[in-house]
């Protein structure tokens, strides 16, 4: 493995690792935002029925015949 890392270096790619930190911390990020904003639009979980959402999180229309 420390080979790869080596070539990769003497070839010119070192942004490579770089790159494939960029990715897994957008995609991280990308996750969190949507999961937020799925738990926010579900049914509540007991204890938070009357809780009220945030204002950034933008509301979800279900499917017609749902109560939301």
């Amino acid at each position: 493995m420390s080979l790869y890392f080596a070539t990769a270096a003497t070839a010119g790619e070192a942004g490579a690792g770089s790159s494939l930190v960029l990715v897994y911390v957008v995609g991280f990020i990308a996750a969190v935002t949507l999961g937020s904003v799925a738990w926010y639009n579900s049914k509540r979980p007991a204890g938070w029925e009357n809780k009220e959402k945030p204002d950034f999180v933008p509301t979800v229309d279900g499917e017609p015949g749902e109560e939301v």
